[in-house]
């Protein structure tokens, strides 16, 4: 493990920036690029846009993606974000989108010598899934893979009292949102993706839906990203891919986020390999066995 994080410290370069966020308060994001990728040598790039899980920040949030920026060649960023009131418990928030649909332009400004190639895609886990999923029901992006999402947050608010571990979680959601989804409805449904099929549809945007039945903290991801898939199933190009797997345990360097990133063109599919799946009528599912090389099923239609 250290000697892998090593290697990948030298593939790439962490480049800190600071923007103004939605509310005019400076606001720091990380662009990391190939490390040979500078001043002196900058083709066009793909830009990901990959915003950080609840309770963390955007350098938190590179931990999962080693090398990948320089084995695919494109530029990531990843910002610490920040919600209507709480700094790292964004949950969608309106404001925290619309920055994100500026990162390109941020990080351009910060990096004069940036040149992006216009493909665009937002990839996360948990509430980065979240918001990368209200994200393309904001503009059209060249591909989205969200891991273990909240999908409804009305739905995460009355599962919080009983999951173990997030009984703070309402609490914190009144003072974000703010209140509950009783007083509030209007305010739940701005941050939850369920409640923008039909922007999600229109902006044609290819999606990847992970989640997992071992899920111990989206605890009902049948009733979250699943009935997301089955609300955008023959309307957008949408894949399910659903696993066995802890949460967010794939949007890992080491585990299924470089299958994602080559179903979105990102990497080449030689030498990736994941667990074995197979086709159901609701997508794919993965079995219990050792790895085998990815194909193009995992992909469905969502492949570019």
């Amino acid at each position: 493990m250290v000697a892998a994080a090593a290697a990948a410290a030298f593939a790439v370069r962490t480049l800190p920036f600071t923007y103004r966020a939605h509310d005019g308060a400076r606001t720091k994001a990380y662009l990391v690029v190939p490390s040979w990728y500078g001043p002196r040598r900058h083709p066009p790039l793909p830009l990901v846009v990959s915003p950080h899980g609840r309770g963390v920040n955007g350098r938190y949030n590179l931990r999962f993606w080693g090398a990948l920026p320089a084995r695919g060649r494109f530029a990531l960023v990843s910002p610490d974000g920040h919600g209507r009131k709480l700094a790292s418990y964004s949950w969608g928030y309106p404001g925290q989108i619309d920055d994100l649909a500026h990162m390109g332009s941020l990080s351009r400004r910060a990096f004069p010598w940036l040149r992006l190639d216009g493909r665009s895609y937002g990839i996360g886990a948990s509430m980065g899934g979240q918001e990368v999923l209200l994200l393309a029901a904001r503009t059209r992006l060249t591909g989205v893979a969200a891991f273990d999402s909240a999908t409804d947050l009305s739905s995460r608010y009355r599962a919080w009292s009983t999951t173990p571990g997030e009984m703070q979680l309402p609490a914190l959601a009144r003072l974000e949102v703010p209140g509950t989804p009783a007083s509030n409805p209007k305010g739940y449904a701005a941050r939850s993706p369920i409640d923008h099929v039909e922007a999600i549809v229109r902006s044609r945007t290819p999606i990847q839906l992970w989640w997992s039945r071992n899920d111990r903290v989206v605890t009902d991801g049948m009733r979250e990203t699943g009935a997301l898939y089955r609300r955008l199933r023959g309307r957008a190009p949408v894949q399910q891919i659903v696993g066995l797997w802890q949460h967010a345990h794939e949007m890992h360097a080491g585990t299924q986020l470089p299958a994602a990133l080559a179903c979105l063109g990102l990497l080449p599919f030689a030498g990736i390999r994941v667990p074995p799946f197979h086709a159901t009528a609701a997508g794919i599912e993965e079995l219990p066995g050792p790895p085998v090389p990815l194909t193009t099923e995992l992909c469905g239609n969502t492949r570019r």
